[in-house]
């Protein structure tokens, strides 16, 4: 019997390709891909409800979430909730306070570069909170209908709590494109 050499080296060779490419696949979809659907108008307008987005789930592993991100968590890791998209306003550290439909961090008023509503309810938010080191203050952009860290079931959102950065809207097709 004649083994031919060369077709087996490529074939071989074709496998290991295909191989490597199921792995960048499989890793690119892992970490950059995951779909999260928007619950609720909290994020108007930047998100709807039903909007579908991706998740950069390897991002926070080199970098710390910034002021302003777009997150996905579960409040309190609570692995049964659906999963909450906000925006990060206050950072590990710092003091929250809401006065006169006004954000204040560490006793200065937060200007926001993005459209967002009046905030009517200040909610657990009375006094001044002061954030733990692995914790972050979060609100959805529209502040007369969401649920976020001044409602005691969501609370300040521990880093661990963190799923990832909300980055692109692939649904509905009007609103696709990146998140700013």
């Amino acid at each position: 019997m004649h083994v031919n050499l060369k077709l087996l080296k490529t074939i071989g060779l074709w496998i290991f390709k295909i191989g490597v490419v199921c792995l960048l696949a499989f890793v690119s979809v892992w970490y950059f891909g995951q779909q999260v659907s928007t619950v609720g108008d909290s994020m108007k307008p930047l998100l709807r409800n039903g909007d579908v987005v991706l998740v950069n789930r390897i991002i926070y592993n080199a970098t710390t979430p910034k002021r302003g991100d777009i997150i996905v968590f579960k409040p309190k890791g609570n692995e049964n909730d659906h999963y909450y998209t906000k925006r990060i306003i206050g950072l590990p550290g710092e003091s929250v306070e809401i006065m006169e439909n006004r954000v204040y961090i560490n006793g200065k008023k937060l200007e926001e570069e993005y459209k967002t509503t009046d905030i009517d309810d200040v909610g657990i938010v009375d006094e001044k909170i002061q954030l733990a080191g692995d914790e972050f203050f979060v609100l959805g952009d529209n502040r007369a209908n969401s649920e976020d860290s001044r409602n005691a079931d969501v609370g300040n959102v521990k880093r661990e709590y963190i799923y990832g950065k909300a980055w692109f809207v692939i649904s509905p097709r009007k609103d696709f494109g990146l998140i700013k």
